[in-house]
């Protein structure tokens, strides 16, 4: 039997010893969708920063560096995908910069697949130095960027309040490079539920889609990580926005859903669950990941 294409992707974002965020949110669904996972951790941590503490390591650009030259040095530096997520200096930004323009260079058909990540509900966890290396630097080099509703705001200046809103913030963002831009999540229906829309453009031809679903009473880490990663599976495996807008959904909703469950039952009735309790359950959702159980359609606009 004929084997399939080279599936292999560079990871470059944060990791956690315990839980799932960054790294450890992104690579295991990859894997179990069947691509080779090579990752340098932007940080490494304890855990996730909504615990009462944590403590960890940061990488420099040096670091950076040092890493990627050792796998050029010995003809390892092959990738079919570059993902990249939480990267918390400047210098370290325009490291990555590099290793893509380096990567792509030797691979031109290479697609770098970016979750800007930078901020949330109006707050930036980032530096300020690093919005204009995403706009200037990194957006005219991704194929594919992933942001939420408040770093699409931050890279085009644009408040989004509405779907026009939303739809013209993605037409700034394919003018400074990406082909296909997908916003993990909005808020702006007067029901408070949370829209994910996704937007290509193909031979002159814009494709909008959105999947509207209800927002659950809970706070999840590492869901960004884990929608950047599937969107990159799905788009590679089906070539196809719609499908993959749809099965990464599908795969976010029911990981989300699992979690808030065990949660809830950790916790005991009144209770608020713990960071502990609401990490991810994304080994226990493996055959979901697999097999997509509950379909979220997608519908063009």
């Amino acid at each position: 039997m004929a084997s399939g294409p080279e599936r292999n992707v560079l990871s470059i974002q944060s990791t956690v010893v315990f839980g799932y965020v960054g790294n450890k949110s992104a690579a295991f669904p990859l894997q179990v969708l069947g691509f080779d996972v090579s990752t340098i951790n932007s940080m490494q941590f304890s855990n996730h920063t909504g615990y009462k503490c944590f403590k960890g390591q940061l990488l420099n650009s040096d670091d950076l560096a040092c890493l990627y030259g050792g796998l050029q040095e010995n003809g390892i530096s092959s990738f079919s995908h570059i993902l990249t997520g939480y990267i918390g200096s400047q210098s370290f930004l325009e490291k990555v910069a590099e290793i893509v323009v380096d990567l792509k260079t030797k691979n031109p058909s290479l697609v770098y697949v970016c979750d800007p990540v930078m901020g949330d509900n109006g707050e930036m966890y980032v530096p300020a130095e690093l919005l204009p290396v995403y706009i200037d630097k990194i957006l005219p080099l991704a194929d594919i960027v992933t942001p939420n509703q408040f770093e699409v705001e931050k890279l085009t200046g644009i408040k989004i309040t509405s779907e026009d809103d939303a739809i013209e913030a993605m037409k700034i963002l394919h003018s400074k490079g990406p082909n296909t831009v997908v916003i993990s999540s909005s808020v702006f229906s007067s029901d408070g539920s949370i829209t994910s829309l996704a937007s290509t453009v193909a031979n002159g031809k814009n494709e909008v889609y959105k999947v509207q679903f209800q927002k659950l009473n809970a706070v999840f880490v590492g869901t960004g990580d884990l929608c950047a990663a599937c969107l990159l599976a799905w788009l590679e495996k089906d070539k196809d926005l719609k499908l993959a807008l749809e099965k990464t959904i599908s795969t976010l909703q029911s990981v989300i859903k699992r979690t808030f469950e065990k949660a809830k039952a950790l916790a005991g009735d009144g209770n608020r669950p713990t960071p502990a309790q609401m990490e991810l359950q994304l080994v226990q959702s493996k055959t979901d990941i697999e097999t997509l159980p509950n379909i979220y359609n997608a519908v063009a606009f």
